[in-house]
């Protein structure tokens, strides 16, 4: 008997450039997978702006998907929604990241200088990098790859792309797959 893709427990980190096709990749693999197909959204509207973004992001995805909304607390959100059926679509870790940082303490020791002491921060990836390999289905991260640039000027902006860094490398390790996106082309690096 053959064994289809989508019966196997396939975890997926997407990474790539603002505006590299990672999400609209994501969700093209989402909807080919043949399975329930959930979105875990970790973006808050903040500003106009935001909500321009994310109103585009929901306009293009299928109205039958499900919507879990994870600001801070991914791991549990995955946990919950994880299933043999269902492709679970994460977008984006580096939202996601973000959040944490202006959640906790992280920014504000960043910007006073301090070592980064943040137990949000440590905790919620820890949380993620240990469930995501023990979670069933299929399961795809969005992140962004934020460190080919200068190094930025300003200590919260050092701190966040280092933190993203670290966490890329981390979810990477732990997924079974990694596609890196540049100019709407997937390249395979897992």
């Amino acid at each position: 008997m053959a064994i289809r893709r989508h019966d196997l427990n396939q975890h997926e980190l997407i990474i790539g450039g603002a505006r590299s096709g990672k999400s609209a990749l994501a969700e093209k693999r989402a909807a080919e997978s043949g399975l329930r197909v959930i979105y875990v959204a970790t973006a808050e509207i903040k500003d106009a702006e935001m909500a321009r973004r994310i109103e585009h992001h929901r306009a293009r995805r299928p109205l039958d998907w499900g919507l879990v909304e994870a600001p801070l607390q991914l791991a549990a959100a995955l946990q919950a929604h994880a299933a043999k059926d269902t492709c679970l679509v994460v977008d984006c870790l580096t939202l996601w990241l973000s959040n944490l940082l202006f959640a906790g303490q992280a920014a504000r020791q960043a910007e006073a200088n301090e070592a980064l002491d943040c137990p949000l921060l440590a905790g919620e990836t820890a949380a993620l990098i240990e469930t995501l390999p023990q979670l069933p289905g299929r399961i795809t991260l969005v992140s962004n790859e934020v460190g080919w640039g200068i190094v930025p000027m300003h200590p919260v902006s050092r701190c966040f792309t280092d933190e993203q860094g670290r966490l890329n490398q981390r979810v990477a390790a732990v997924c079974d797959s990694v596609t890196l996106v540049a100019a709407g082309l997937p390249l395979s690096l897992k």
